[in-house]
């Protein structure tokens, strides 16, 4: 009969507890995702009881508490603080979101910290992301005109052109949307995944630009945009509020009616 196991060193240990809460009455506790790939450990989580009267109120708040204060080891990225850069981007109860706007009233019980999923870890919380930069840069995100800037002065859009791209530019490549999509989990190797083809499509309606024809030549194939099934994780998770299933959908439909032309 087969057996199916998971690896052993993919197993998730039970790690240490820090508690410098003291006496609070205002205090949580975070189960953090740890490991070193230099250590020739099994990932553990460690748990850390702090108070909260002395961080601030966002998750990332708190990481940067126990970083400073209890466990300098601790590793993740942050830049911003404020919901622009992406980079604090982790899964957090359960839900990959940006630990710089996430409360931590909003969440009940333990706040359990992981990195994104179904990424490889580089350290801890730091998952990487050259495979997800890789194709974002592939699909080309810039202007791209066969004429000259006009002298002296920006290219002009109407205002109706200008509102085609809102819900698309205010995009920040966090990779919330990606990493929670099963088709992307499944072939990241091969579809591009919601961040990437969303930022595809923001170029595609931009009046600006004159390279239509070449950017969906590049999205041609099985795999690369159709994997995509609509399953609608990446609009949820989105933490700017953004609908990448939708722009996937709009670049199908260009696909059809450029076939059908």
């Amino acid at each position: 009969m087969a057996q199916f196991r998971l690896p052993k060193n993919s197993k998730i240990a039970k790690g240490k507890v820090y508690d410098h809460a003291g006496n609070s009455k205002n205090k949580k506790t975070f189960k953090v995702y740890r490991w070193d790939p230099d250590s020739g450990e099994n990932p553990r989580t460690d748990s850390y009881v702090i108070d909260l009267d002395k961080c601030g109120p966002m998750i990332l708040d708190a990481i940067v508490y126990i970083k400073n204060e209890i466990d300098p080891s601790l590793t993740f990225r942050r830049s911003c603080r404020e919901g622009i850069c992406g980079s604090c981007a982790m899964n957090i109860d359960g839900t990959n979101t940006l630990a710089c706007t996430k409360s931590i009233k909003s969440i009940k019980k333990d706040v359990k910290i992981y990195p994104l999923p179904h990424m490889q870890v580089r350290k801890d919380l730091v998952p990487d992301l050259n495979n997800f930069y890789e194709q974002y840069s592939s699909v080309q995100p810039w202007l791209q005109s066969n004429t000259p800037p006009p002298k002296n002065k920006e290219r002009l859009q109407s205002k109706e052109d200008r509102e085609k791209i809102d819900g698309l530019y205010e995009c920040i490549l966090c990779a919330c949307c990606s990493t929670s999509c099963p088709s992307y989990w499944w072939n990241s190797d091969k579809y591009l995944g919601p961040a990437t083809l969303l930022q595809s499509y923001r170029w595609l309606v931009d009046s600006r630009d004159d390279a239509t024809n070449e950017r969906l030549d590049s999205l041609e194939g099985s795999f690369k945009l159709f994997r995509c099934h609509t399953i609608m994780n990446c609009a949820k998770t989105c933490p700017k509020g953004l609908n990448p299933a939708k722009a996937i959908a709009e670049i199908k439909k260009m696909m059809v009616a450029r076939e059908t032309a």
